[in-house]
């Protein structure tokens, strides 16, 4: 048998290794060369990339715009830039699904992310997510996991939609998700529906767990070991990547928010999802970090217990029990990430208003 010539370390990771690699990014240039350079089988999206990625490829997008605002007389920015997005996300799904078909649904799959300023309204994000997924086959909808959010992930999985569970830090979060997807999939089953094509995902944010720590530590005057705030994010990963197998959860972490490369390197061999987008991917394949198995390989006790010690919001997200899903929406990471969403999408409705209201004090700035 022939030594398999891979095209690059992740091309590697995926071809040895159970780990698979989606995009971080609905940009359809970025997607396509990383299904075709390091064996991408998915993509992730959400507010903040989509607003990227229309910046930067204004040209291949600016004529539809005007072209829905003549479509739809009388719509609003909000409904136009919906409408946009719905776009963008069906497009770049069709450029995987020849993957969802080979595969049955298990990957080949495009992310979509619900409005999050309905973060407290789980009818409204269950309603949303039940029109996001007939966009495509292939689509995977995208939940915040707040109070109200763990209800809608219950709710769309039993409707039949495939989620993403999103704004998610915490082993407590990660928990909460597989019993709310694990409750929607028997529902189904109870009723005779079918979930063979079902694939759900739970993210977990690993680097914004690190984030938050730091502001943590900078506002209480907490002198730490600087290197343990690489390693939180990486610790509750592992640590919900082993409850999740003990107890035979139907559903997979993804690894996103990248910040170093323990964020990869340390999930490699797990049947998880990696995530970053195409900038870390080509850091990666230009590094000299190898494709070895490391999930199983336990973080350093001692930095667990100097995180365990020094900053509450560790124990939060490292223990099972220490969060209650009430207190999901207050939880420093959950509030920052969910403002930074929220404030996108209201920039990109902005950038739709001037369209529809160029600003006639202003120099041409679309095109």
């Amino acid at each position: 048998m022939p030594i398999e010539k891979f095209k690059s370390k992740l091309h590697q990771m995926t071809r040895m290794t159970p780990t698979v690699l989606w995009n971080d990014s609905c940009s359809t240039q970025e997607l396509s060369a990383s299904i075709e350079k390091n064996g991408a089988v998915g993509a992730t999206c959400n507010p903040v990339i989509i607003l990227d990625v229309l910046k930067k490829e204004m040209h291949l997008w600016r004529e539809r715009i005007l072209s829905l605002t003549r479509e739809l007389p009388v719509a609003n920015e909000a409904d136009i830039a919906c409408r946009l997005v719905e776009e963008m996300t069906a497009k770049a799904a069709g450029l995987l699904r020849p993957i969802y078909d080979r595969l049955g649904g298990r990957d080949g799959r495009m992310s979509i992310q619900v409005d999050p300023r309905l973060f407290r309204d789980a009818k409204a994000m269950v309603d949303q997510a039940v029109r996001f997924s007939a966009l495509a086959p292939n689509i995977i909808v995208k939940l915040p996991v707040t109070d109200a959010g763990v209800t809608a992930i219950e709710e769309a999985t039993y409707r039949g939609v495939s989620i993403n569970a999103t704004v998610s830090f915490t082993l407590p979060q990660a928990v909460a998700v597989a019993e709310a997807v694990e409750s929607g999939l028997q529902r189904r089953e109870r009723e005779g529906k079918d979930i063979s094509q079902m694939g759900p995902i739970c993210v977990l944010m690993v680097g914004r767990l690190d984030d938050w720590l730091k502001v943590v530590a900078e506002k209480k005057g907490i002198i730490a070991n600087p290197w343990i705030f690489e390693w939180a994010g990486v610790a509750v990963m592992k640590k919900a990547y082993q409850i999740y197998r003990e107890r035979g959860y139907r559903l997979r972490l993804l690894s996103a928010a990248f910040r170093n490369h323990l964020h990869w390197s340390e999930f490699i061999g797990g049947e998880v999802v990696i995530s970053p987008p195409y900038d870390w991917q080509k850091r990666y394949n230009d590094s000299d970090v190898q494709v070895e198995n490391r999930m199983n390989r336990p973080v350093d006790p001692d930095i667990i217990e100097e995180l365990e010690r020094k900053f509450e919001d560790f124990r939060k997200a490292y223990e099972e029990k220490a969060m209650k899903r009430e207190e999901f929406d207050s939880f420093g990471s959950t509030q920052r990430t969910l403002r930074q969403f929220c404030k996108a999408s209201g920039d990109l409705e902005a950038l739709i208003r001037d369209f529809l209201l160029p600003n006639p004090d202003a120099s041409p700035t679309l095109g």
